[in-house]
């Protein structure tokens, strides 16, 4: 083989593998643009530039009287762009730099002058878009910053760029605070009237136009503007009374403390209306101190006990087996109820209660007062007593708006778990669950009216109950 021939050998190998090297990077560009074009892209668009949700400003939250429960006040976080269009020139930038140091460090504190001014300047010559100034700033602050030097040039010139964050504020700090409730993320459906009427409260969220920056940072385009702006939500006028609510919570309180209970609860409500004017839950912590930290008086269905007994008495009367000048014979305050000559129980009073009226029975709480005129009436078709609890829808839940509702359990002759001493001990209130809440029928037949929601310039839209 000649010199010439290797030669050429060589340069074909050569050319050929170019060629080679050349198809594939064709073959990778066809693959990246075409097959793969539209993931990419996708990706390049959602990682450079994105619309990000504005929260809306929640609705406000009012007593009966109009007094502020719970409203959103607007707070602001403060950023700067070091290369904005009226500081583009260095020798403007540092003609006022030092004077913009000094404001925000007489405002904030936290900062002597040099190192605010210090910070500015190492943002400029990092070419800094997007500079943390400061966060939870208030509207008045930021009608003052707004005057700075550097600031004051405008919205565009200045740098200074606001996104605006809003915080959810109690004006009255723990009245009613469980009622009230809270919604975050970390809870689906929200707590109390917060999370009832989120879908009134919640408005609608805007959007706003973000680009990523070096370090991943997110900064507005528009300088903090919302392309589609948000609308806030209607307002709530609740039922609760602030005086009455004051009253119950520190009645509650004192009475805990005295007891050392673990926990109680109040409801207290307007008889003719049924609207409730105050709710107070409080636990007992750890600590010792008292807080509200569950709804008791919806979600903790217990034994109603002797306010149960109203219930036995409203079903004799409306049954006519009974009216209130009926005499009773308390025994002393021991009754026994048998199965055949075995004594299943022995019902007590406090009291050593002896011959009575019905009326005198019940100023009493006489519990052996109401076993024999319950039993007495009924032990024969209990069904009779159960189902003219049920005509009172006492075994119904009260279908409130209020998320954490528990079930309410009346028993009749038919459960199970019914036995010979279930209607004695129904009579004042065993043998069944009931929450607080539930309870307060007794005393209304109306439903549970909490709110009623506002609308700016509709006024009242929607009322509950």
């Amino acid at each position: 083989m000649g010199i010439r021939t290797n030669i050429l050998i060589r340069v074909y190998l050569a050319f050929g593998l170019i060629l080679l090297f050349a198809g594939a990077v064709v073959m990778q560009l066809y693959r990246v643009q075409v097959v793969q074009g539209k993931k990419w892209r996708a990706m390049s668009s959602s990682g450079s530039t994105q619309y990000q949700t504005v929260e809306a400003a929640r609705g406000n939250i009012f007593s009966s009287d109009m007094s502020l429960l719970a409203t959103s006040v607007p707070e602001y976080e403060l950023h700067m762009d070091m290369l904005a269009a009226g500081i583009a020139d260095d020798d403007t930038f540092n003609e006022k730099v030092d004077s913009l140091g000094m404001k925000l460090s007489r405002k904030f504190g936290d900062k002597s002058e040099k190192e605010y001014t210090r910070m500015l300047r190492d943002a400029r010559k990092d070419s800094a878009r997007y500079l943390l100034i400061r966060r939870k700033v208030t509207y008045q602050e930021l009608k003052d910053i707004r005057k700075f030097p550097i600031f004051n040039l405008g919205k565009y010139k200045g740098g200074l760029i606001v996104v605006e964050q809003n915080k959810r504020v109690l004006p009255f700090h723990t009245l009613a605070q469980r009622t009230i409730g809270y919604k975050n993320e970390n809870v689906k459906n929200g707590v109390g009237l917060e999370g009832a009427y989120a879908n009134y409260i919640d408005g609608e969220n805007g959007k706003r136009l973000m680009q990523r920056i070096a370090g991943g940072t997110w900064m507005p385009v528009n300088n903090g503007e919302e392309e589609i702006a948000a609308k806030e939500g209607a307002d709530i006028i609740s039922t609760i009374d602030v005086n009455d609510q004051d009253v119950a919570q520190e009645a509650l309180m004192n009475q805990l403390t005295k007891t050392q209970a673990d926990h109680g609860c109040v409801v207290l409500m307007e008889v003719a209306t049924g609207e409730i004017r105050a709710i107070a839950n409080f636990t007992r912590t750890k600590d010792g101190d008292y807080k509200e930290e569950y709804n008791y008086a919806i979600s903790d269905a217990n034994d109603p006990g002797s306010t149960f007994k109203l219930a036995s008495y409203m079903t004799l009367f409306d049954q006519h087996k009974i009216d209130t000048n009926t005499m009773v014979d308390a025994e002393g305050g021991k009754y026994n109820i048998y199965n055949k000559d075995k004594i299943l129980k022995t019902i007590k009073d406090v009291e050593n209660n002896g011959l009575m009226t019905a009326k005198k029975a019940f100023e009493e709480s006489s519990n052996v007062a109401v076993v024999k005129y319950v039993y007495s009436h009924y032990k024969d078709d209990p069904k009779e007593f159960t189902d003219n609890l049920y005509a009172l829808h006492l075994n119904e839940k009260l279908g409130l708006q209020i998320s954490g509702e528990a079930q309410p359990v009346v028993k009749n002759p038919s459960n199970r778990s019914w036995s010979k001493l279930t209607l004695p001990e129904m009579a004042y209130g065993y043998e069944m669950r009931m929450t607080p809440a539930q309870l307060r029928r007794l005393l209304s037949f109306r439903q549970l009216r909490a709110t009623r929601i506002y609308s700016p310039g509709r006024g009242i839209i929607y009322k509950a109950g």
